[in-house]
């Protein structure tokens, strides 16, 4: 009886056959090459693929082939196994145990089993007043932290009074002029005994001062009080617009909280890198994870230059990364966050400070 060898592609004959990728640039074992030639081929041969949507170059490929991709457009295969893996892959190496370096899975051993992320609803609007009333409604309904919106005029350093501010004010969020203000906002609210997120960046030195000065009023201490400032200029050039001053004075102000952060409040983030953004700028995952990390290393480097240690301030540099709705994707962006960052503190970290500029 002759031997039953497994059916060979000739090269043209893979570049037009619809399991064409079930071949190039991977090596199949035995079983997954059987499947492809007696299951797929004559399943794709009775029912060929079609494209989600109407034909364009994105969902069909050079062979007229359907084409699925991810939101970012990156090629998704219809199948994944062992052969889709680096040849030299291994556990350990890879992917590692949430929990320990490079924490590929997660900083955290048991994720959120022991203890859920904070939950935080963004608000603010209108007057102190009415926000602090929806403040302490959130907190009695549930709420784990508070996540301040401010309006527009707040947001570009402008005081509700201001002719640039007349039809802005308490719009997008609540409006803040004053230290009184800042009173009024979280009155009766006790800060050190809940966390509080500020999407502030401009000015965000400005209204953190305020804020701590609250807190000192209240009799807290700054060095139990924790929470975070966006802070984060670098992307309001790339994707929000929401910049006041040129970019190295904008630095500078960034650094001083860094500084001031690492002496003053150490449970504080004094900054949140914000790759959402520039995602919702129009980025994919790959550059929304590119601009957001580098621009976490621009910040650290102008951080050693100033002579700060990266051990002080490093670990109170936060990120906020966009969550779409690409679930495996997603996963993989932020893995790969962990990852790369993971790798680049610890270098930092070995070098410690680098020469002043």
């Amino acid at each position: 009886m002759p031997e039953n060898k497994s059916k060979a592609y000739p090269l043209k004959a893979i570049a037009e056959s619809p399991i064409s990728d079930v071949f190039e640039d991977r090596h199949p074992a035995a079983p997954e090459k059987e499947w492809a030639e007696t299951t797929l081929a004559p399943t794709l041969a009775k029912a060929p693929e079609k494209p989600i949507g109407a034909p364009t170059g994105t969902n069909l490929d050079e062979h007229g082939h359907a084409r699925f991709s991810t939101i970012s457009n990156a090629p998704i295969r219809r199948l994944y196994t062992q052969a889709d893996l680096p040849v030299d892959w291994n556990y350990e190496q890879y992917l590692g145990y949430p929990g320990q370096p490079p924490y590929t899975r997660g900083i955290h051993a048991t994720g959120y089993r022991g203890k859920l992320w904070t939950m935080r609803m963004f608000s603010g609007f209108a007057s102190p007043e009415e926000t602090n009333q929806r403040y302490k409604y959130l907190l009695e309904h549930g709420g784990g932290g508070l996540s301040v919106a401010f309006d527009l005029p707040t947001l570009m350093g402008y005081d509700s009074d201001d002719p640039a501010s007349e039809g802005e004010v308490g719009k997008c969020g609540v409006a803040i002029d004053s230290l009184e203000d800042m009173e009024i906002l979280f009155d009766g609210i006790p800060l050190d005994k809940i966390t509080t997120s500020m999407t502030i960046n401009s000015p965000a030195s400005v209204l953190w001062a305020m804020y701590l000065v609250v807190a000192e009023k209240q009799g807290a201490d700054w060095k139990r009080i924790s929470g975070t400032i966006q802070n984060d200029i670098l992307k309001e050039y790339i994707a929000q617009k929401e910049y006041i001053y040129p970019p190295a004075p904008s630095m500078r102000l960034v650094i001083d909280t860094f500084e001031f952060g690492a002496k003053f409040t150490p449970r504080f983030n004094t900054i949140s890198i914000s790759g959402y953004h520039i995602r919702e700028a129009g980025s994919t995952a790959l550059q929304e994870l590119a601009f957001t990390i580098y621009d976490g290393v621009e910040y650290v480097e102008w951080a050693l230059r100033r002579g700060l240690d990266v051990d002080d301030f490093g670990p109170r540099l936060s990120f906020f990364f966009n969550a779409h709705n690409d679930f495996f994707e997603e996963i993989s962006k932020y893995r790969a966050a962990r990852k790369i960052w993971y790798r680049l503190m610890k270098t930092v970290s070995v070098r410690k400070t680098i020469a002043p500029a």
